[in-house]
């Protein structure tokens, strides 16, 4: 296996992991800075009213995207098991 392989490997990889987790990441942001905004217009500092609301954006992002993310993970394992003679040899 080449150093060319390994890096284009890598560069699949982290970009399979990148689309897989960034509709979940970017949700839990934009829930957590809304969040934020409304505890410092209020002045409540309850930490479970931060962390409550991303866990159910995070969850809700996971049944909206579940199947288009495992798809990409089904596809990214697919391609790995065509080409294992390559990586192997």
């Amino acid at each position: 296996m080449s150093p060319d392989m390994v890096i284009k490997l890598a560069e699949q990889s982290i970009y399979t992991i990148l689309m897989i987790a960034g509709p979940m990441l970017l949700l839990a942001l934009g829930v957590g800075l809304l969040v934020s905004i409304f505890q410092a217009t209020t002045q409540i500092q309850e930490q479970t009213l931060a962390f409550i609301p991303k866990i159910v954006a995070v969850l809700l992002s996971l049944v909206i995207f579940g199947p288009w993310m495992l798809t990409l993970m089904l596809d990214f394992t697919n391609q790995l098991f065509r080409n294992l003679h390559r990586f192997i040899g």
